[in-house]
């Protein structure tokens, strides 16, 4: 092996031959398992979100892979109707084209194109996560199958009565010009003004005052309301008021609706562009005004003076005109909610069109009912309430979108304007008899939520019944953000139980979100994102900033990112390599939580990653060429040897059991203590000294060198999930040396907890071992002696057993804790002036005289105890400081806390070792 670990030099070329072999596929006759990967965008490219998902479901993956079952992870992409055609909208802009040049027909074909040429980025970045999905099966949600599937879904819920079309108010973006759901509509606040508007009494006997942060949809008005207990109106409901420069007459109405708190409490009534106004006007039967255009533009409902004015545009002329005809009352300012469109950032409309909808409340129920009744199970189960909290006020879901880019609506309309629905033209012809009757495809296209819907079951080949869909349907688990829980979990639920009459997945697995080192969430706006790939790669630090400031308007935005960039990563990133960062991932994915990313996390796993391939090196350099045991012979293990391998099957069962309940954060720590803490720093000095004695039997060594080989080997295995390139690698190397066979560790068995191999004696023993080792380091460092000094050790023992432990590893004791001699402490004797330790019961000595120079040991000690005072005393003084306790951020005070304490300890021992070293 390559005397240092270079991950670059094996990722590619593993992936490679892991692909190019078909591991990836299913096989055998095993339990299928099954996870559908959520569709990543078309356009997209890996980001920190995905890699996290990406590596808790190849964990899963791979794991019950080596455990035998028939495992299918389903990739594909979503073709993200939207994005994808901003994306070539936005190259025939720089051409100096609008996708009308082109027409449709084109439009579609330049798309295509797109994706041939730039569509792959994001599956290239998940081979490079080592995601061992079954790239023979890849699907794309607008290739012929899954469109097909699109088709018949649309036609059954049309003939069912769960799709109609109407009129209807949607969120309506004026940029991109199409419906858009509530889900892709981001609502944050911002500043902008209430204005008192005076509606006159139609009879002239005075005004109404109107209060509205919308006045430009004045003209829209087809009511007044005020509140029915509202003392202040109740003789007016009935009467009318006069619209200001409309020249219309509305009604004063009473609905609950208003809030007679807010404003004035008589509020406006716009049916066509208000959510809260259309379900006052439906209940109140008013006709609906649209003043709008599709650009969000007076349109020709309104007075001529403000035709095709924008709606700021005429916002400020209506308040003008208002303001000369006295009726302006008062401006105020106000905080209020805008909602913008996810995509375009432009401010959506409440616009009254003719749309597709799904009647959701029916399809809902069951889905409901699959929840509360455990066939599907929310980890962490609280995220259950997310869904039933949604599920069970569910709308309506408008399913049509005005773009080129997608699924095209089987429906066909006739020159009368009759519409028929069905898979294809020539079906609707040959149903409804039509004949050559000329007929026009809705010009619509579905909303791209309503083929992921369908995701589970299109993949495995729906609507024909393959044998593919009759093994793995329903899937094992879902994985996937809370933040798509309505967008596309609640319904593939609600589709696969309508068209497969069962659940789509047994349980859904919700992780957090990654955000950075400090907790905020990571986006391009606060320069704090993190590539997956350039942790992999590595990159130095003016592509980094080149990278984090591309694309930002505003120059100082620009400038602080580039700032707070060098200070965070004044050297670039290093690479990490991808075991390194999936180990990171894991590490950190407790159930739901959101993770802080910070790269001492992924430095330190990079650092174990080392550690393993130096484990590695030490054991072939042991065993290669040398008799393991493997193919016969006596062998002889010592107490270390039943030890460890007590350890690898306590660790086998905790990883094994945190897996099973997706914990791979526990499964991650049990991996690294066992790797590190007891195999590396223990057993591995442990098996030194049998290995280079001497005296040491034939039949020990073979022991002791077959327990290295085979240890390593079941490590490998326990860890591969987790680290698919490095236990790869090594493993090539190990598992012939301990008797494994096979072409690749992805299919070899996943070691089994075996409670036979635990040895509580060898465990109780070696502890002892090792404490009585630990005492004599922990004396060696607090008195500052010099590590390669050997040390004499008097040891007063608690008893018989304790006695026969020592004699039975003296060799073990002598040769880790660099001990010149072991005396053991005659009945009644006195040790001279020693530093001492403690093994249970048993006592150790270690006699001071002439191991240190006392007076230079006794000045540096005051030293250290005096500048530890002073920090001390800072920190004391900043806590009692109630200014400090009180604005501080809480977390900042605990941290001062925390110091306080570790001081206070560290004064105490500094003190007893002061006490010590005068008494020599």
């Amino acid at each position: 092996m390559d005397k240092t670990y270079d991950p670059h030099a094996i990722e590619q070329r593993w992936y490679e031959t892991w692909e190019s072999r078909g591991w990836f596929a299913p096989r055998g006759e095993g339990r299928p398992y099954c996870i559908m990967i959520p569709p990543p965008n078309v356009t997209g490219s890996l980001h920190m979100g995905h890699a996290f998902q990406d590596t808790i479901m190849d964990a899963l993956i791979r794991y019950h892979r080596m455990r035998g079952d028939n495992t299918l992870w389903q990739p594909g992409t979503d073709h993200a109707g939207i994005a994808t055609q901003m994306v070539v909208e936005r190259q025939l802009e720089a051409e100096g084209l609008t996708r009308h040049d082109l027409g449709r027909e084109q439009f579609i074909e330049r798309v295509w194109q797109w994706k041939a040429e730039s569509g792959g980025t994001i599956t290239r970045q998940l081979r490079r996560m080592g995601a061992s999905l079954d790239w023979s099966r890849e699907r794309f949600t607008m290739d012929e199958g899954l469109s097909a599937a699109v088709r018949e879904v649309f036609v059954k819920l049309y003939e069912d009565g769960l799709i109609y079309r109407g009129k209807r108010l949607v969120n309506w973006d004026p940029v991109l010009h199409t419906a858009v759901s509530d889900l892709e509509v981001v609502s944050e606040e911002e500043s902008g003004h209430l204005w008192h508007m005076r509606y006159p009494l139609a009879d002239g006997s005075g005004h109404l005052v109107v209060a509205t942060t919308r006045p430009e949809t004045l003209l829209g008005d087809t009511a007044v309301a005020v509140h029915p207990d509202d003392e202040r109106y109740r003789d007016l409901v009935g009467r009318t008021v006069r619209l200001p420069l409309a020249d219309r007459e509305i009604p004063i109405i009473a609905d609950e609706y208003v809030d007679p708190e807010f404003g004035t409490g008589v509020v406006k009534i716009t049916p066509a562009h208000d959510f809260n106004d259309y379900a006052v006007g439906q209940r109140h039967k008013l006709p609906m005004i649209n003043v709008f255009t599709v650009d969000a533009a007076m349109n020709d409902q309104v007075p001529e003076k403000y035709r095709g004015l924008d709606r700021y545009e005429a916002r400020d002329v209506i308040v003008h005109d208002l303001q000369a005809l006295g009726l302006l009352e008062k401006v105020e300012d106000h905080r209020l909610m805008v909602p913008r469109g996810d995509r375009s950032g432009a401010v959506i409309e409440p616009f009254l069109t003719d749309q597709w909808f799904v009647r959701a409340e029916p399809l809902a129920k069951p889905a409901i009912e699959a929840v509360e009744t455990g066939r599907i199970r929310f980890v962490p189960d609280n995220w259950k309430n997310t869904y039933f909290e949604w599920m069970r006020n569910i709308q309506d879901w408008c399913i049509s979108r005005q773009i080129w880019w997608g699924h095209r609506i089987p429906a066909w309309y006739d020159e009368a304007g009759n519409v028929y629905v069905g898979r294809s033209e020539k079906e609707v012809r040959e149903k409804h008899g039509l004949g050559d009757t000329p007929l026009r495809q809705d010009e619509d296209v579905l909303d791209t939520w309503f083929s992921s819907a369908l995701w589970p079951f299109s993949t495995l080949g729906w609507p024909e019944q393959t044998p593919e869909l009759e093994t793995f349907y329903p899937t094992s688990v879902l994985v996937t953000g809370f933040d798509i829980i309505f967008f596309w979990v609640a319904r593939m639920i609600m589709m696969g139980l309508k068209f497969m009459g069962d659940v789509p997945f047994r349980e859904v697995y919700i992780h957090g979100l990654v955000r950075d080192a400090h907790g905020q969430k990571m986006s391009k706006s606060k320069g704090n994102v993190l590539d997956p790939i350039d942790l992999i790669d590595g990159i130095d630090l003016e592509s980094l900033i080149r990278k984090r400031t591309s694309g930002l308007m505003q120059p100082q935005m620009a400038k602080k990112i580039e700032q707070q960039t060098r200070k965070d990563f004044p050297d670039g990133i290093p690479a990490f390599g991808t075991d390194a960062l999936r180990f990171t991932f894991a590490a950190l994915a407790s159930t739901g939580r959101d993770i802080n990313f910070d790269l001492g996390r992924i430095e330190g796993y990079r650092n174990f990653c080392n550690k393993i391939w130096n484990a590695a090196r030490y054991v072939l350099m042991n065993t290669e060429g040398r008799d393991c045991g493997i193919d016969g012979g006596d062998m002889v293990f010592s107490v270390a040897d039943h030890w460890i391998r007590s350890r690898l099957a306590q660790a086998t069962a905790r990883v094994r059991e945190a897996v099973d309940g997706y914990r791979l954060d526990l499964a991650a720590q049990a991996i690294y203590e066992f790797t590190w803490n007891q195999y590396c720093d223990w057993y591995l000095e442990l098996s030194k000294s049998v290995l280079s004695d001497e005296a040491a039997s034939p039949e020990a060594q073979r022991g002791t060198r077959h327990t290295l080989i085979t240890v390593l080997e079941s490590l490998l295995r326990l860890t591969h999930p987790l680290m698919p390139f490095i236990t790869e690698e090594i493993w090539q190397r190990v598992a012939p040396l301990a008797g494994r066979g096979g072409e690749t560790i992805m299919l070899a068995p996943y070691p089994e907890a075996d409670e036979s191999q635990i040895n509580d004696a060898a465990i109780a023993e070696m502890e002892w071992v090792m404490t009585f080792i630990l005492g004599v380091r922990k004396i060696r460092s607090g008195m500052n002696i010099d590590p390669r000094k050997k040390l004499p050790v008097i040891v007063d023992p608690a008893g018989e057993e304790d006695r026969k432990i020592l004699e039975r590893n003296r060799q073990y004791l002598i040769n880790l804790g660099r001990v010149a001699s072991i005396e053991i402490l005659a009945e009644g004797g006195e040790a001279p002036e020693s530093a001492t330790a403690l093994v249970g019961k048993t006592r150790l000595f270690i006699p001071m005289a002439g191991l240190i120079d006392k007076e230079a040991e006794l000045a540096r000690l005051k030293k250290e105890l005096d500048k530890h005072r002073t920090e001390w005393e800072r920190a004391e003084k900043k806590l009692a400081n109630p200014g400090f306790v009180e604005k501080a951020p809480e977390a900042v005070v605990a941290r001062e806390r925390e110091k306080l304490e570790r001081l206070t300890t560290t004064i105490r021992e500094l003190k007893e070792q002061l006490a010590r070293i005068e008494r020599i």
